[in-house]
């Protein structure tokens, strides 16, 4: 196998056993840790903490550490998010979830310069065009990462499968389920019944061992490209910490930018509804923890399979015209979240839901990036 692709998928695996905890893991918070909106809290700081780093973070680290240095701390708190729930408190969720959040901006932008600069540098080899190589890498990684939302949901049903049965809820029980639901209500529904303690401790077992596996995965077969890295720069060097701050504010002064700023805020704010609000609302409170999985299971397959649909379609049909497509799926799912009233005997729906979602939220994946 060739030297260059062999690090391609280290990479790409590293990351897919990372994620499938990572993800199923997101999945659950408002679920387990819904007393006091712990769980939502954390989320939010979570990816408070990535939107501070990634405007200072990435250069600094790729810099000193290399991709592959950078790669490993980064996974590292991750890791430290899994232990931090085995002991869930607001002075262990709160301090973990920070630290994930500083390290997934360096984590994402050490991938794609080190998918970036192998592929360049295997084509100059090779004799091909780098873009082609670098979107081939890039092809390869995104197919193997984008299964971890089916395993690591997959994974937590399993698990929580082995909860006894639920009985159903009364109709006064179930009002309060959906749109309806407060978030520091304590009324019982089956977001109160938790899985017992030690199958949650399973689940956090699995998910921390698959992320220590991702970071020995990549310490032990992934070659640094440190070397690489200084003979494609030629070995010039970076710019001052303070002159790359100061030039990505300066970019506010584009208006473009500006007004592109509020697509990727919608999608963060749509994604951030869908792993908190709706599986806590709606798929615990009226079916039970053991459902979220297989419902998430159907929101990642339908986004993965509307992501390449989309990259082949857009050549045809424009963004706009995905962009609307996207835009009313949305918009139509909320209005009838807002009316819905959810039941255990309406099981097909909220898997309809999910896939509807999956589908208008690779647009925003596909055509913001």
């Amino acid at each position: 196998m060739d030297r260059s692709l062999r690090n391609v998928l280290v990479v790409s695996f590293g990351f897919l056993l990372l994620f499938t905890a990572y993800g199923g893991l997101q999945s659950l918070q408002s679920s387990l840790y819904s007393e006091e909106g712990l769980g939502v809290t954390a989320l939010s700081t979570l990816y408070g903490g990535m939107l501070l780093s990634s405007m200072f973070l990435p250069p600094l680290l790729i810099e000193r550490l290399g991709c592959k240095g950078t790669i490993i701390l980064s996974m590292c708190g991750y890791v430290a998010f899994s232990v931090g729930n085995f002991f869930a408190s607001w002075y262990t969720l709160i301090p973990t979830s920070i630290l994930l959040g500083l390290g997934a901006a360096p984590l994402w932008s050490a991938q794609s310069t080190y998918l970036t600069i192998m592929g360049n540098t295997h084509a100059k080899k090779a004799g091909k065009h780098g873009k082609d190589i670098v979107n081939q890498y890039f092809g390869i990684f995104f197919l193997i990462f984008q299964s971890s939302g089916v395993w690591g949901n997959l994974i937590s049903s399993l698990v929580f499968g082995q909860t006894p049965s639920q009985e159903a809820l009364p109709e006064e029980q179930l009002m309060s389920c959906g749109a309806s639901d407060c978030l520091m209500a304590t009324a019982t529904t089956n977001s109160t019944q938790r899985p017992s303690q030690q199958l949650v401790y399973t689940l956090l077992g699995i998910y921390t061992g698959s992320g220590v596996l991702a970071v020995l995965m990549i310490a032990a077969f992934l070659k640094p490209i440190r070397d690489v890295q200084r003979e494609s720069e030629g070995e010039k060097k970076s710019p001052p910490f303070w002159s790359t701050l100061l030039s990505t504010f300066k970019l506010y002064r584009d208006k473009r930018l500006c007004l592109l700023i509020l697509l990727p805020l919608y999608s963060g704010l749509q994604q951030g509804f869908l792993s908190s609000e709706y599986t806590r609302s709606y798929v615990t409170c009226a079916l039970g923890i053991q459902f979220v999985g297989y419902v998430m299971i159907c929101f990642s397959a339908t986004n993965a399979l509307c992501s390449v649909l989309y990259g082949k379609v857009s050549q045809y049909t424009g963004r706009v015209v995905l962009y609307v497509l996207g835009t009313v799926t949305h918009l139509s799912c909320m209005i009838a979240l807002l009316l819905w009233r959810p039941g255990a005997d309406q099981l097909a729906v909220f898997f309809v839901f999910s896939g509807l979602w999956g589908m208008a939220d690779a647009v925003w994946q596909t055509q913001n990036n």
